[in-house]
Protein backbone atom coordinates (compact mmCIF):
# COMPACT_ATOMS: atom_id res chain seq x y z
CA UNK A 1 0.00 0.00 0.00
CA UNK A 2 1.42 3.23 -0.77
CA UNK A 3 1.44 5.86 2.02
CA UNK A 4 -0.50 9.18 1.10
CA UNK A 5 1.45 12.14 1.83
CA UNK A 6 0.45 15.62 2.54
CA UNK A 7 -2.31 16.87 4.05
CA UNK A 8 -6.13 15.27 3.68
CA UNK A 9 -8.88 17.77 3.48
CA UNK A 10 -9.93 16.04 6.78
CA UNK A 11 -6.57 17.87 8.21
CA UNK A 12 -7.96 21.56 6.96
CA UNK A 13 -10.22 23.72 8.66
CA UNK A 14 -11.31 27.20 7.74
CA UNK A 15 -9.33 29.83 9.93
CA UNK A 16 -5.83 27.49 9.89
CA UNK A 17 -2.62 29.25 9.56
CA UNK A 18 -0.13 27.71 7.16
CA UNK A 19 3.55 27.54 8.49
CA UNK A 20 5.77 30.40 8.60
CA UNK A 21 7.82 30.67 5.46
CA UNK A 22 11.03 33.09 5.51
CA UNK A 23 13.12 33.97 2.10
CA UNK A 24 16.24 34.90 2.86
CA UNK A 25 16.23 37.49 -0.35
CA UNK A 26 19.94 37.86 -1.53
CA UNK A 27 20.87 39.31 -5.01
CA UNK A 28 21.18 35.47 -6.20
CA UNK A 29 17.84 34.84 -5.48
CA UNK A 30 16.49 37.79 -7.49
CA UNK A 31 18.74 37.33 -10.46
CA UNK A 32 18.15 33.69 -10.49
CA UNK A 33 14.49 33.79 -10.37
CA UNK A 34 14.62 36.88 -13.24
CA UNK A 35 16.76 34.28 -15.40
CA UNK A 36 14.96 31.66 -15.00
CA UNK A 37 11.34 33.47 -16.01
CA UNK A 38 13.62 35.04 -18.89
CA UNK A 39 12.75 38.33 -17.97
CA UNK A 40 15.65 40.37 -18.78
CA UNK A 41 14.61 43.64 -17.42
CA UNK A 42 17.96 45.54 -15.69
CA UNK A 43 15.94 46.07 -13.00
CA UNK A 44 16.45 42.69 -11.77
CA UNK A 45 20.02 42.15 -11.82
CA UNK A 46 22.04 45.47 -12.41
CA UNK A 47 21.77 47.32 -9.55
CA UNK A 48 22.66 50.77 -11.00
CA UNK A 49 20.28 50.65 -13.35
CA UNK A 50 17.33 49.58 -10.66
CA UNK A 51 18.46 52.76 -8.77
CA UNK A 52 18.56 55.06 -11.49
CA UNK A 53 14.63 54.08 -11.66
CA UNK A 54 14.38 55.07 -8.14
CA UNK A 55 14.59 51.44 -6.58
CA UNK A 56 16.77 51.09 -3.57
CA UNK A 57 18.60 47.92 -5.09
CA UNK A 58 17.54 45.22 -7.61
CA UNK A 59 14.09 43.84 -6.51
CA UNK A 60 12.32 40.62 -7.63
CA UNK A 61 10.26 40.28 -10.72
CA UNK A 62 6.41 39.24 -10.39
CA UNK A 63 6.84 35.52 -11.86
CA UNK A 64 9.88 35.01 -9.05
CA UNK A 65 7.18 36.39 -6.45
CA UNK A 66 4.20 33.91 -8.28
CA UNK A 67 6.64 31.10 -7.54
CA UNK A 68 7.53 31.77 -4.07
CA UNK A 69 3.44 31.91 -3.42
CA UNK A 70 3.16 28.91 -5.32
CA UNK A 71 6.21 26.88 -3.04
CA UNK A 72 4.63 28.56 0.27
CA UNK A 73 1.28 27.28 -0.39
CA UNK A 74 2.34 23.48 -1.64
CA UNK A 75 4.94 22.70 0.80
CA UNK A 76 2.29 23.11 3.59
CA UNK A 77 -0.75 21.22 1.17
CA UNK A 78 2.08 18.59 0.02
CA UNK A 79 2.53 16.87 -3.59
CA UNK A 80 -1.45 16.31 -4.11
CA UNK A 81 -1.97 19.82 -4.27
CA UNK A 82 -2.82 21.41 -7.55
CA UNK A 83 -3.23 25.22 -7.45
CA UNK A 84 -5.48 26.15 -9.70
CA UNK A 85 -5.56 29.95 -9.56
CA UNK A 86 -2.90 32.32 -8.13
CA UNK A 87 -3.67 36.28 -7.50
CA UNK A 88 -1.99 38.45 -5.80
CA UNK A 89 -1.15 42.22 -5.59
CA UNK A 90 2.33 43.46 -5.67
CA UNK A 91 3.08 46.58 -3.13
CA UNK A 92 6.51 47.24 -1.92
CA UNK A 93 9.93 45.85 -3.54
CA UNK A 94 11.61 42.37 -2.43
CA UNK A 95 15.32 43.73 -2.34
CA UNK A 96 18.54 42.07 -1.27
CA UNK A 97 18.62 42.28 2.78
CA UNK A 98 15.27 42.17 3.37
CA UNK A 99 14.10 39.11 3.73
CA UNK A 100 10.21 38.03 2.71
CA UNK A 101 7.70 37.01 5.49
CA UNK A 102 5.23 34.40 3.86
CA UNK A 103 1.98 34.03 6.02
CA UNK A 104 -1.26 32.66 5.42
CA UNK A 105 -4.64 31.47 6.37
CA UNK A 106 -7.09 29.37 4.83
CA UNK A 107 -10.33 30.88 3.56
CA UNK A 108 -12.53 28.45 2.58
CA UNK A 109 -12.89 24.85 2.11
CA UNK A 110 -15.22 22.74 -0.67
CA UNK A 111 -15.31 19.52 -0.44
CA UNK A 112 -16.54 18.04 -3.71
CA UNK A 113 -17.13 14.38 -4.97
CA UNK A 114 -13.64 13.59 -5.83
CA UNK A 115 -11.32 16.82 -4.71
CA UNK A 116 -11.36 19.87 -1.98
CA UNK A 117 -11.14 22.84 -3.03
CA UNK A 118 -9.36 25.25 -0.97
CA UNK A 119 -8.93 29.33 -0.91
CA UNK A 120 -5.68 30.34 1.49
CA UNK A 121 -5.28 33.80 2.14
CA UNK A 122 -1.56 35.00 1.78
CA UNK A 123 0.54 37.76 2.81
CA UNK A 124 4.67 38.30 2.02
CA UNK A 125 6.49 41.48 3.26
CA UNK A 126 9.44 42.76 4.59
CA UNK A 127 10.59 45.64 6.84
CA UNK A 128 9.63 47.89 3.72
CA UNK A 129 5.79 46.88 4.02
CA UNK A 130 3.38 44.68 2.09
CA UNK A 131 4.93 42.66 -1.19
CA UNK A 132 2.51 40.29 -1.96
CA UNK A 133 -1.32 40.00 -0.93
CA UNK A 134 -4.05 37.98 -2.53
CA UNK A 135 -5.35 34.80 -2.68
CA UNK A 136 -4.35 30.73 -4.17
CA UNK A 137 -7.06 28.55 -5.02
CA UNK A 138 -5.68 24.79 -5.02
CA UNK A 139 -7.20 21.58 -4.74
CA UNK A 140 -6.57 18.11 -3.26
CA UNK A 141 -8.08 14.93 -3.66
CA UNK A 142 -10.96 13.24 -1.47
Amino acid sequence: MVKKMGLGEGDIQVGDALPDFDLNVTSTVIVAGAIASRDFMPAHHDKDYAQGQGAPDVFMNILTTNGYVSRFVTDWAGPEAMIRKISIRLGGPAIPGQPLRFRGEVLEKDVQEEECVISVSVHAANDLGNHATGTVTLSLPV
